[in-house]
């Protein structure tokens, strides 16, 4: 990863720890992980650089006026006339797509990354989320831009947001990328509906760094040695929210934005999935229970997406970010697949 990239992205992170894990970073990493000394930050980010200037979209939801942040990369150099969309996941915001963004605009593309309401540099409203509103939202701000076609690339969470996208506006998606996905299953049947309250009240009840921590982890299992400096400063910023006034709001919304993922699932959307896709990631991805799991569900997806248009590529060796594990071997094929869209 290049320098520019780990220093812009490295002031943030939006996770959810779940009580299981939180409690298990609490008792064993307790001794491995000592609390660092970290100042309270604020939940709205606005004192933290992003890797590009931020612009800021007027929206009202739920009968509250709120503002929609996100960043319009110029393309360096002549300019292809395409636009890609990043969509980040759960537990990041738009700030960890900068060497993705800068890949990208040395190719000539515009890029434009959200931080979706609740996250980053967004508002964070007391609201039912889901993801047509997400997807709403994002078509907002291409239209705000005059972008009418776009090529959807979504990490994580995103990847959730970005086939729901490209269902709800198939006239826009002229690309996507469904890129380390979670939400693979439809979980709905297997458990029921926790408490949000309960979910609060744990959510609040995790913020200390040896959770945090542990629940960052998840995303090197494959590899340990895969921990970075830009996964540990995630770290240390993530707690830093939890010592600020505003970490009660801040709890809540990560709360609610949980749930979206059990109450709104995707799985019913790939088949409705019109545009070309490549469904791509890092293989040893540990979020599905096991790799084995994620790697059969992942050629499901690309299965499942209709008249040979979904196409699989997995990445072995890496986790569930493989742009901030292995740049080299994560971008080239991204961008490439991006690119066919242009001939």
């Amino acid at each position: 990863m290049n320098k520019t990239s780990v220093a812009s992205a490295s002031l943030f992170l939006l996770v959810l720890v779940q009580g299981s894990l939180a409690a298990q970073g609490g008792q064993e990493g307790q001794a491995r992980w000592p609390t660092p000394d970290v100042r309270p930050v604020s939940i709205s980010c606005e004192e933290c650089p992003y890797p590009y200037p931020s612009e800021y979209l007027p929206l009202t939801l739920y009968g509250q006026d709120v503002r929609m942040a996100y960043m319009d990369v110029a393309p360096e150099g002549a300019a292809n006339g395409r636009t890609v969309v990043l969509l980040h996941g759960n537990n990041f915001a738009g700030f960890y797509f900068g060497n993705v963004a800068e890949a990208l605009r040395r190719e000539g593309f515009r890029v434009v990354i959200p931080d979706q309401i609740g996250y980053g540099r967004s508002s964070k409203p007391i609201i039912p989320y889901s993801f047509n509103d997400f997807a709403r939202n994002t078509r907002s701000v291409l239209q705000a831009e005059g972008i009418e076609r776009a090529m959807i690339v979504g990490h994580s969470m995103g990847g959730m947001l970005a086939a729901r996208f490209a269902t709800q506006y198939p006239e826009v998606t002229e690309r996507l990328v469904i890129y380390n996905p979670i939400g693979l299953s439809d979980s709905r049947f297997d458990r029921p509906a926790g408490s949000i309250d309960e979910s609060y009240r744990r959510a609040v009840g995790s913020a200390h760094f040896q959770g945090i921590k542990a629940g960052l982890m998840r995303y090197v299992a494959h590899d340990t040695t895969a921990w970075n400096d830009t996964f540990e400063t995630y770290a240390r910023i993530r707690y830093g929210w939890t010592l600020g006034a505003e970490w009660p709001r801040l709890a809540m919304v990560q709360t609610l934005i949980g749930n979206v993922n059990y109450a709104d699932p995707v799985v019913y959307d790939w088949q409705h999935i019109e545009a070309p896709t490549l469904v791509f990631g890092g293989a040893e991805d540990y979020l599905a229970g096991t790799p084995a799991n994620f790697q059969a569900r992942m050629r499901y997806i690309a299965e499942t997406i209709p008249n040979g248009r979904g196409r699989l590529y997995l990445i072995p060796g890496l986790g569930h970010v493989p742009h901030l594990e292995d740049e080299i071997r994560t971008l080239p094929p991204l961008v490439a697949f991006l690119k066919e869209g242009m001939e």
